[in-house]
C-alpha cells in the first residue's frame, strides 16, 4: 500500500496546537496516510521515527542561490546544506546584470538559461522570484507569470540606483547592465507596481499570488550616512555599518512603498528582511494607512540571532545590517505576537575568499555583504523560539505553512494527505554547537560560529525521498522546479 512508512513520530502541523504520536504513510511522493499503528507489512520501506518531532519540510522563500557563484556550482552545495537542516524548498530572488549569470538582456532568455543550469543540481525543490531591472523587462512580467510560474516580482533593491551592493558606488548603471535611457529608480519601481496591479486584474484566479517584494533602504540616506560615519571614525565593525545604513533609511523606503503600491492599485507587497524597530513600526503604519494592501512582513533568522556585538564581526556583514540588541528584542516581540508572517535566511553563499579583503580582513567597508544559513533555519529557530515561548506548531507555520500559502506552494507546508511528502525529523533534545566545518555549504565560515542550540534535524525527506540521514546526504539531486501555483 505504501512506498514508505515512518513509525512513531510526533506530528507538528501549522495552525494546530497538539503534536500527536502517529505513523506516516507515503505513496508516490505524497502523504497517503497519517494514522496510528499503520501496518508495517504494507510498505516497501519502514523507518522508526523514535518519537522525533516531524515537521513539514521547511520552506526558505528568500535565498540567493547563484549570486556569488555560478548557479550550477552553487545549487548542489547550498541545497545540500539546506536539506541537512530540514529545508525542502528554496525560492531564490534573481535578476539580470552583474552576478548570477552575469548577463543583460530579456528576462525570458535569462530564465531559460537559469532553468537549464539548475536542472539536476538541487537536492530540494526550488523556484525563482524575478526582479525586472530594465524598462523592457517590465513588459515581460506577464510571460514570467504565465509561462514560468513566477508570480512574485522582486527582490526590488530600492538602494541600487545610487548605492552599491557593498557600499557607495557611482557605477550602478554599468553594474546592472542597463540600456541607454533606463533608470533604476522610483519611477521604475512604480512601473513594476502598476504592471503587477494590471496582472492582478487580468488574472483574477492568480491575483492572490501576484505581488512585488521590496528591499527597503533609501539610497540617498545610505550615501550620506556612510560618508558621515566613515569621516567621524568613532565606530567600527558591525556597529559602524549599522549606523551607516540607519534604521530610518528602512522606514522611509517602506513608507514610499506603501504610497507607491496604493497609487498603483497593487494589492500585495512584501517588505523583506525587516531589521529594526523603526522599520517594523513603519510597516505597521502602512498597514493602517493602506488597508487595501496586504503587506507581507518577514524577518531573517540572522536578524533574530545576531546583533552588532556578534563575535564574528565582519563575517556577519549583510544588507540591511545586523542591528543592536534592542532592535533584535523588538523583532522577537513581533514574532511572538504574530505580526511577522514568515522567517527566512536570505541565504547567499559568499565564499570565504570573496567575503573579506585579504589585505585588510577586519575592514567592514571592504567586506562583501551577505552570508548563508538555510541549514540553521529550523534548528536555530526551534532552539531560540521555544526558549522564548514559541510552540513547535507556530514554528511550523512561520517556516512552512505561511510561506507555502503566500507563494503558491499549494502542495507544501503541511503534513496532510495529498500534500508532497516533505518532512524534517528533529530531535528536540539534542544540544549541539554550530561550526562551519560541519556544514555542506561551500561558504567556509558562518556568522553563527560557536552558537550552541538545542534541536537537531536527523532526517529530511523531499517528496518521500530520503535525502539526508544521520549527518550525511543520501542519493543524488532530485529537486524539481516549482511552477507556481503548484498543483
Amino acid at each position: 500500500m505504501f512506498d514508505t512508512i515512518i513509525k512513531n513520530v510526533r506530528i507538528v502541523r501549522p495552525d494546530t496546537e497538539d503534536m500527536p504520536y502517529l505513523d506516516v504513510g507515503i505513496k508516490n511522493g505524497a502523504f497517503a496516510a497519517i494514522e496510528r499503528d499503520l501496518d508495517p507489512t504494507g510498505a516497501q520501506t519502514v523507518i522508526d521515527g523514535n518519537g522525533l518531532l516531524a515537521f513539514p519540510g521547511a520552506i526558505d522563500p528568500h535565498t540567493h542561490i547563484g549570486i556569488y557563484q555560478h548557479p550550477g556550482i552553487d545549487a548542489p552545495t547550498e541545497s545540500a546544506a539546506a536539506v541537512s537542516g530540514g529545508v525542502t524548498t528554496l525560492l531564490t530572488y534573481v535578476r539580470t546584470g552583474s552576478l548570477y549569470l552575469n548577463r543583460p538582456g530579456p528576462c525570458v532568455d535569462f530564465l531559460n538559461e537559469l532553468l537549464h543550469v539548475s536542472e539536476g543540481r538541487f537536492y530540494c525543490d526550488y523556484g525563482y522570484h524575478v526582479s525586472p531591472i530594465s524598462g523592457d523587462q517590465v513588459s515581460e512580467m506577464e510571460r514570467i507569470l504565465c509561462d514560468y510560474g513566477a508570480p512574485n516580482f522582486g527582490e526590488v533593491f530600492m538602494f541600487y540606483g545610487l548605492h552599491g551592493l557593498h557600499g557607495r558606488s557611482d557605477t550602478q548603471a554599468q553594474w546592472l547592465m542597463l540600456n541607454e535611457g533606463d533608470h533604476y529608480d522610483l519611477a521604475h519601481f512604480d512601473f513594476i507596481c502598476r504592471e503587477a496591479a494590471r496582472l492582478q486584474r487580468a488574472y483574477p484566479e492568480l491575483s492572490p499570488l501576484i505581488q512585488v517584494s521590496f528591499h527597503c533602504e533609501t539610497p540617498e540616506i545610505l550615501r550620506a550616512y556612510e560618508a558621515k560615519i566613515r569621516a567621524e571614525g568613532r565606530l567600527d565593525g558591525l556597529a559602524a555599518y549599522s549606523a551607516a545604513r540607519p534604521p530610518h533609511s528602512e522606514a522611509i523606503a517602506i513608507s514610499i512603498v506603501g504610497a507607491m503600491a496604493h497609487a498603483a492599485g497593487l494589492r500585495q507587497v512584501n517588505i523583506l528582511h525587516i531589521s529594526s524597530r523603526e522599520a517594523m513600526e513603519a510597516a505597521l503604519r502602512c498597514r493602517t494607512a493602506y488597508p487595501d494592501i496586504d503587506f507581507g512582513i518577514e524577518v531573517t533568522v540572522g536578524h533574530l540571532l545576531l546583533d552588532t556585538d556578534c563575535p564574528m564581526g565582519v563575517w556577519a556583514k549583510v544588507n540591511p545590517p545586523i542591528r543592536p540588541r534592542a532592535d533584535v528584542e523588538y523583532l522577537w516581540e513581533k514574532v511572538l505576537d504574530g505580526t511577522v508572517q514568515w522567517i527566512v535566511t536570505d541565504h547567499a553563499n559568499c565564499p570565504r575568499a570573496m567575503k573579506i579583503a585579504a589585505a585588510d580582513p577586519d575592514n567592514i567597508w571592504l567586506a562583501k555583504a551577505g552570508f548563508g544559513g538555510s541549514e540553521y533555519l529550523l534548528p536555530a529557530l526551534f532552539s531560540e523560539g521555544v526558549r522564548r515561548g514559541l510552540s513547535p506548531n507556530r514554528i511550523a507555520a512561520l517556516i512552512s505553512g505561511n510561506p507555502a500559502r503566500r507563494f503558491g506552494l499549494s502542495r507544501k507546508g503541511d503534513i496532510a494527505v495529498g500534500y508532497d511528502a516533505d518532512l524534517a525529523l528533529l530531535d528536540p533534545e539534542e544540544r549541539w554547537t554550530i561550526h562551519a566545518a560541519g556544514s555542506f555549504s561551500a561558504q567556509g565560515y558562518t556568522p553563527f560560529e560557536g552558537m550552541s542550540i538545542t534541536g537537531r534535524v536527523k532526517c529530511t525527506f523531499v517528496r518521500g525521498n530520503l535525502v539526508f540521514a544521520n549527518g550525511a546526504i543520501v542519493g543524488t539531486p532530485q529537486g524539481r522546479y516549482l511552477k507556481r501555483p503548484t498543483q
